[in-house]
């Protein structure tokens, strides 16, 4: 992890779950991090759970991913002050019950502007930052098992996880485009797509919370899994990797 010590890490969705506990776990590594949420005073709040002389390497932005303006805007403000991104996980993400033949489009639309198009809308801007300074970064994507597995549910239920897996599967095909367009453009970023299964977030209901007992992730588990995609040597990609807790049946 030496040579991404002051390096600039930038976190989406990171007033919670996986984004706050990746924001936390990459300032105690020793990373400069940028957390973008919309709840903006969560990641502030965040601040309070690090040590005091780590707080002055989190930096909070309001964004909004589906918002093209806002992305621009938070982006803007990172080069100018950081003059740079070195990583970037994507972890913003979206998720909304009903049946896709019957639910309001326009919720079907966010999903996919916030779980798709907002990591494109994201990743090219990190990219570009690393490209012209020839900076060898990371980037994250937060897929899903989802996103190899449609996901429906609760078993003997009416499915109600609509486009999520969806948003997720093309998650895992643009990970692959990634890879191959990083090479092709003659860089050396990496990028890493992390697949957890169920894991204890607030996006996550309590009643299957209750039905998972004790198969179900923490937020840290899979900020552990980045830690350790990022920790691997210049010519290790780790390219996707799917965590499931012990005892998981699907």
């Amino acid at each position: 992890m030496e040579r991404w010590l002051n390096k600039v890490a930038v976190v989406t969705g990171a007033s919670s779950g996986i984004g706050a506990a990746t924001a936390k776990d990459l300032v105690l590594a020793g990373l400069n991090v940028v957390g973008l949420a919309r709840r903006v005073d969560r990641v502030e709040a965040l601040k309070q759970q690090l040590p005091a002389d780590k707080c002055q390497y989190l930096t909070a932005i309001k964004c909004d991913v589906t918002d093209v303006e806002s992305v621009n805007e938070a982006f803007k403000q990172i080069v100018t002050k950081f003059g740079g991104i070195d990583v970037l996980v994507n972890n913003a993400g979206r998720i909304v019950g009903g049946q896709l033949c019957t639910m309001d489009v326009a919720e079907v639309q966010t999903t996919l502007q916030t779980n798709v198009m907002g990591v494109i809308h994201c990743t090219q801007h990190a990219f570009k930052s690393m490209k012209e300074r020839s900076m060898n970064g990371h980037i994250f994507i937060i897929n899903s098992i989802a996103g190899h597995n449609v996901v429906s549910g609760i078993y003997g239920q009416t499915p109600v996880t609509n486009v999520y897996s969806a948003s997720k599967y093309a998650l895992t095909a643009i990970t692959e485009i990634y890879r191959r367009e990083f090479v092709g453009l003659e860089t050396k970023i990496k990028i890493t797509s992390i697949s957890p299964a169920l894991v204890e977030t607030e996006m996550v209901g309590e009643h299957l919370k209750r039905l998972a007992k004790d198969c179900i992730l923490s937020p840290h588990d899979i900020s552990n899994a980045i830690m350790y995609a990022l920790s691997t040597p210049p010519h290790v990609q780790i390219h996707d990797m799917i965590i499931k807790p012990v005892g998981d049946l699907f």
